[in-house]
Order: C-alpha cells, then sequence, then structure tokens
C-alpha cells in the first residue's frame, strides 16, 4: 500500500501520469460528480484548473494494513476561477492530511481529506465577514 499511496500522490495528484487513477482506483471510490477513477480526476483536474502548477509533497505516510494516512503539503499559483475567487496570479502554500482505505484487490476505495481552505482564501486576498457583524457605517 506505500507504493500505491505514493504513486496516488505523484501519479494523479500532481497529474504527472493521470492513467494510473485506472489502476489505483476502484470503481466505486467517491469522486465529484461520479465514483471511481474518473470522479477522483474530476476533482483533481478542476483543482489544477484553478492552480495548474500546483504540486503536493508528502510530509508523512503510514500504512497500516487496507488504510493508509498522509500528511501533506501543497503550493501553487492560482492561475484560473477558484470557487468564486477570480485569477489572482497569488501564490499560495498549505497543508492537510488524506486517509486512504484500500478494498481486498489493494484498490484505493475511499479517500478523505481535510486541510488548510481557510488559509488558502486567506493567501488569495479573500476577506471574511463575521456573521452577525454591522455591515452600516457608524452613525
Amino acid at each position: 500500500m506505500d507504493t500505491a499511496t505514493r504513486s496516488f500522490v505523484t501519479d494523479v495528484w500532481n497529474g504527472s501520469r493521470e492513467e494510473t487513477a485506472y489502476d489505483l482506483i476502484a470503481s466505486d471510490c467517491p469522486g465529484l460528480g461520479e465514483s471511481g477513477p474518473d470522479g477522483v480526476l474530476a476533482w483533481h483536474r478542476d483543482r489544477r484548473a484553478a492552480f495548474p502548477d500546483l504540486r503536493y509533497k508528502i510530509v508523512d505516510l503510514l500504512v497500516d494494513g487496507e488504510r493508509a494516512a498522509i500528511h501533506w503539503r501543497a503550493a501553487g499559483t492560482q492561475i484560473g476561477q477558484f470557487g468564486p475567487v477570480p485569477p489572482t496570479g497569488q501564490v499560495v502554500s498549505y497543508s492537510g492530511a488524506t486517509f486512504l482505505r484500500f478494498d481486498g484487490e489493494g484498490k484505493i476505495s475511499d479517500v478523505w481529506s481535510v486541510n488548510e481552505l481557510f488559509q488558502v482564501l486567506q493567501q488569495l486576498g479573500v476577506e471574511f465577514t463575521p456573521p452577525g457583524s454591522a455591515t452600516s457605517p457608524e452613525a
């Protein structure tokens, strides 16, 4: 599972060999809009459309039986639309953790991630207004 997990990051996430997804990802693995390799690739293609040079680096990797945990760092330049944020040309750097579950055939059957999305938005210059804060000028 160690080799499969590393290939998932280098080939699929970093986009160097997307075809690897069809060898690594089970057909029932949740993805963007659909299950399986195409759904997982859709999510990463969408992210790379906003950050074409986005690259992930494995900081730490733990594998135990059918599960793997990846602590990663990522960096890239926002050239395309990212949600409601128009292209800024800003470089962002953030980290996160991803947890994989493998099925009996050694294919990835589940991917669950947490990351510093709030930090990414701050780096892109998005301003946040706390709920219930006054938006009208003082009298």
